[in-house]
């Protein structure tokens, strides 16, 4: 489009370039490299520029910007040591500072390439100063033209008709030319880069391989604009500063760089809906339901992995600590034992004493010491029990990630697997097996289910996150509903039971419904009746009692089909799904609650198992 001028009307003033932006670099034997960091750092701190030096001993390479008298001050400065006195610069202006801050580093090399015996100081490779390179391409001389740049540098401009060698890395240049065809080697190769530095090593190492005739651009790419502008050129030069891309006449470009996958933006690409600055561009940006697609089917690939493993089924020893609690303090070993795991016996504890697999801990389990029967304990000692060719049972290791995000996690959990370590169960656990996925966090269960109950099951990422979210299970303030198959076709389609059930356990945790218990509600509704004698029922638990369900169908007279603790004598028979054996028809099928982070209502649902989609005769409304 062609702008027309306005009579008398004035342009506005382009702000003029204030800052000077150098490049250099000389490969030369350098030592005492702590004193000259801590020299040139100090120069350049009261000279106020920025930008990166980086020094070696086979030499330096710097990149620095600042007003044009002060830089040449450095310069000034620098070529006064006989190692960089014929020091040659490639320079440049800008409106601004490219560059955040000044460093000053150490490296094993100024430009990494990892290969022994490339000595550019004593033996560089033929060098061809800009002006030479564009009288041959004016020429026309036959030349195979090799840029040895990265691939995202290439995209942004090179020499017409050079040849690029699809590398990702500097490093992976050794093999790149490996690619090359057999008549490359007799042919003269012109290799270029940015400003030269990498050609000082390349050329070399291709002279190595057997390549026969090769020259470098001296001063690379950003030397030839600035004597040949851009001549035999096309698209621009990119540049690893704040400036990302120059043009032949040495001015940026307006390109910018993604912060996420270093790609070279457009300012097209900038006014792209997909660009986010500091988190994604057009070039990374992925679909966030795609993105968290891929998130979690990685994730459920780890544990998969993990509970597949069936990590307590093969010997180890296991290490149970044992805390004495207060209403402990001053009794003997023997009696805190006791008072730990009522079900041991005494002679066992005193055998397992005997045989030294119980000790007392001290420093974070640093220091380990023998201990006796009759010794007393104290409040806060730690003791633990070595248990020698631990095996576990099998669990079911199917395991599905239902969601995930910054503080929760919920899976639904298959049966039987216990939730957390207890009785004859301590990696074949899962929270175990979470432990290893997730790890250097701690998930903290917001709630349980029975080893043998399947369905949701929801953990906390975060402490915060836990002490908003367990509250509202303890308070009620969380809708589940379970689905469960039960003997017989009851005679109600909806019931309300509110039996009271026992706040303390009796023998192996089972609990009992009496008058004097803890107030508890549950909400059925029969979903259908099956062919074979039982039911699909719906459960609303409105308290939060242990065994809860359980108790009020087995005292309702439908007990839950493989229910061994309620069933009443039922026959404990389990159902067969496609080779799976159950032992208990009940799952958690769905919950809702106040999410930690949104403060909104969460809900999440988990598929309904094999023995809950059998073939049903539907309860007419």
């Amino acid at each position: 489009m062609i702008m027309m001028s306005t009579p008398g009307a004035e342009e506005e003033p382009q702000p003029e370039p204030t800052f000077l932006n150098i490049s250099a670099y000389k490969f030369v034997k350098l030592d005492h490299l702590d004193e000259l960091r801590e020299e040139l750092k100090g120069l350049c701190d009261s000279l106020e520029l920025k930008g990166t030096i980086l020094l070696s001993e086979e030499g330096i390479n710097l990149f620095l910007a600042g007003l044009p008298e002060k830089v040449q001050s450095f310069v000034d400065n620098l070529r006064q040591r006989e190692e960089f006195c014929d020091l040659q610069t490639k320079d440049s202006f800008s409106a601004t500072q490219p560059f955040r801050r000044m460093l000053v580093r150490i490296k094993n090399e100024i430009i990494a390439f990892g290969i022994d015996g490339i000595d550019p100081e004593h033996k560089p490779s033929q060098k061809l100063t800009a002006q030479q390179l564009k009288q041959w391409l004016d020429e026309g001389r036959k030349i195979r033209l090799l840029d040895v740049r990265n691939d995202y540098e290439v995209e942004l401009g090179t020499f017409h008709g050079a040849e690029q060698l699809g590398i990702g890395n500097f490093r992976d240049f050794p093999q790149a030319i490996e690619n090359l065809p057999p008549e490359a080697k007799t042919e003269p190769i012109v290799m270029f880069c940015t400003g030269g530095i990498r050609c000082e090593k390349a050329g070399p190492m291709m002279e190595q391989a057997g390549f026969e005739s090769v020259f470098q651009l001296d001063g690379g790419i950003l030397k030839y604009f600035e004597e040949c502008g851009g001549a035999h050129y096309d698209g621009a030069c990119f540049v690893f500063d704040g400036r990302v891309a120059l043009d032949p006449q040495l001015q940026p470009t307006g390109d910018l760089l993604c912060f996420a996958c270093q790609a070279v933006l457009s300012p097209r690409d900038v006014a792209s809906p997909t660009f986010l600055f500091g988190k994604y561009c057009p070039k990374c940006y992925v679909d966030p339901a795609e993105a968290k697609r891929k998130a979690l089917a990685c994730r459920q690939a780890q544990i998969s992995a993990v509970a597949g493993s069936q990590p307590g089924s093969h010997p180890y020893t296991n290490v149970r600590q044992m805390y004495v609690p207060g209403k402990c303090d001053g009794r003997t070993l023997i009696e805190f034992l006791c008072d730990w795991h009522p079900p041991t016996s005494v002679e066992q504890w005193l055998e397992w004493l005997a045989q030294g697999q119980i000790q007392r801990v001290i420093n974070r389990g640093e220091q380990h010491f023998e201990v006796r029967a009759n010794q007393p304990v104290k409040a806060g000692q730690c003791y633990e029990q070595m248990i020698p060719n631990t095996v576990e049972p099998h669990i079911n290791p199917q395991i599905q990630l239902l969601h995930e995000d910054s503080s929760i996690v919920v899976v639904n959990k298959p049966a039987p697997l216990p939730c957390h370590p207890s009785g004859r169960f301590n990696r074949n656990t899962l929270t175990s097996i979470l432990s290893s996925v997730y790890q250097h966090e701690k998930l903290r269960l917001a709630h349980r289910l029975d080893s043998d109950t399947s369905g949701i099951v929801l953990l906390c990422r975060k402490h915060r996150s836990a002490k908003f979210v367990q509250p509202q299970f303890s308070t009620s303030d969380v809708s589940k509903r379970y689905i469960a198959r039960v003997v017989g076709h009851p005679q109600w389609r909806e019931k309300l039971c509110s039996e009271r059930i026992s706040e303390k356990p009796g023998v192996y945790g089972t609990r009992c419904i009496t008058p004097d218990g803890l107030l508890s509600l549950t909400r059925f509704l029969v979903l259908g009746r099956m062919d074979d004698g039982t039911s699909l029922i719906e459960a609303i638990p409105e308290t939060g009692r242990t065994h809860q369900i359980r108790l009020h169908l087995a005292h309702m007279g439908h007990s839950i089909v493989g229910d061994s603790l309620y069933g009443r004598g039922q026959a404990d028979t389990p159902i067969a799904e496609g080779g799976e054996v159950r032992t208990l028809c009940l799952h958690a099928e769905s919950l809702t609650l106040t999410h930690p982070d949104t403060r909104k209502a969460f809900t999440v649902s988990a598929p309904w198992p094999h023995w809950a989609t059998a073939p049903i005769v539907a309860e007419s409304v």
